[in-house]
């Protein structure tokens, strides 16, 4: 079976998407103009990102707030750390469709459980900032960097260590390592908002540890931005 659209016949899978997406743009609140959701997964379970379609909704509850004391809650910069990129709703989406659906990207949700608890971005796992730090259990960190796709070496020449080290020196490199990251996925962090910290502290930790900062990017508006766009929100299963 075929489906004929502008002179050009498409397989019936093929036909069923233009109609699935011709009938979606009738969305009023769409992400962009002809992207009106990105579909990833979500615990194994298909989601579809949109935004809200009530356009006299408004926030309500703490991320309605605009003051919160600082220290901790202070604003972040904007370029959080050398090299690492930071990234607006489009482009966390554009990571999602090309990276995280393709099994080449992770988006981390950086925060503790319990705020990760109340709602999530979907497609994002949970690993708390205070995973990656000098002061994280051997084995809790070694679990987290296995997500990321980061593994221990298991041995390195003498010459390896002192150009790693001359690197560090030299500051163009975080020094000698104990983890392999030549296969290390790209990856984007975020946390509650440009007043959150935790997503930054995750970052530099990677950074410290010899993650590449070229495959890191840095959602800076996190859950706070992405509230106020109206974009979906996930609640994790059994919370």
């Amino acid at each position: 079976m075929t489906y004929k659209k502008h002179g050009i016949y498409f397989p019936a899978v093929a036909a069923g998407l233009f109609l699935c997406a011709a009938s979606v743009q009738a969305l009023e609140v769409n992400i962009r103009e002809g992207l009106p959701y990105v579909s990833t997964t979500h615990d194994g379970k298909a989601v579809e990102i949109r935004r809200i379609q009530d356009q006299n909704h408004m926030l309500t509850g703490g991320f309605s707030k605009t003051s919160r004391k600082c220290p901790p809650f202070c604003i972040q910069p904007t370029q959080v750390a050398p090299g690492v990129v930071t990234v607006g709703e489009l482009e966390v989406l554009a990571f999602i469709e090309k990276k995280l659906n393709k099994g080449k990207g992770v988006l981390i949700d950086a925060r503790t459980p319990s705020w990760y608890k109340k709602g999530t971005i979907p497609g994002s796992i949970n690993i708390p900032f205070t995973r990656f730090g000098d002061d994280q259990d051997d084995a809790v960190k070694t679990a987290a960097l296995a997500k990321l796709g980061v593994t221990r070496k298991t041995s390195s020449s003498f010459l390896e260590d002192a150009m790693a080290s001359l690197q560090g020196i030299m500051g163009n490199g975080p020094g000698s390592s104990e983890w392999d990251f030549s296969k290390a996925k790209e990856v984007t962090l975020w946390c509650n908002g440009m007043w959150c910290g935790q997503s930054p502290h995750a970052i530099q930790a990677l950074l410290d540890l010899g993650y590449p900062a070229e495959k890191i990017y840095y959602y800076r508006g996190g859950m706070q931005d992405w509230k106020i766009l109206g974009l979906t929100v996930i609640v994790p299963a059994g919370e």
